[in-house]
């Protein structure tokens, strides 16, 4: 859910049920990488409580190039930085993989049994 101000959509707050650190400080990260973001920080608003704040604001855009004085709206931002950690987590993934396949395949494993649990 967004908590906005309709008369400023540069800063808004999104409210994530189901979340935690793990998600709130990655994404943080993100939106902190991003040139348009002015702020970005979040908090839980009780242990027991399954859900997560996520505030963000971002810069004012070249004042030739706009015709209000905000900046970009934060529903985009926000949207592109979880697609950013979206990219950075299939990276990972992917390195992991291949890592693990390699060394699978190396020499340095021959007469090692490393399928076994005992």
């Amino acid at each position: 859910m967004e908590l906005g101000s309709l008369s400023d959509p540069s800063q808004s707050t999104f409210s994530l049920v189901d979340e935690d650190h793990t998600f709130a400080n990655a994404v943080r990260y993100t939106l902190n990488q991003d040139p348009r973001t002015k702020f970005c920080g979040y908090s839980i608003p009780h242990p027991s409580d399954n859900r997560v704040n996520i505030r963000i604001q971002t810069t004012e855009r070249d004042r030739v190039e706009m015709v209000d004085a905000y900046g970009d709206p934060a529903k985009d931002v926000f949207k592109d930085a979880c697609q950013d950690l979206m990219v950075m987590c299939q990276h990972v993934s992917n390195t992991f993989d291949k890592a693990v396949v390699d060394f699978k395949m190396s020499n340095s494993v021959e007469g090692m049994d490393i399928e076994s649990d005992s």
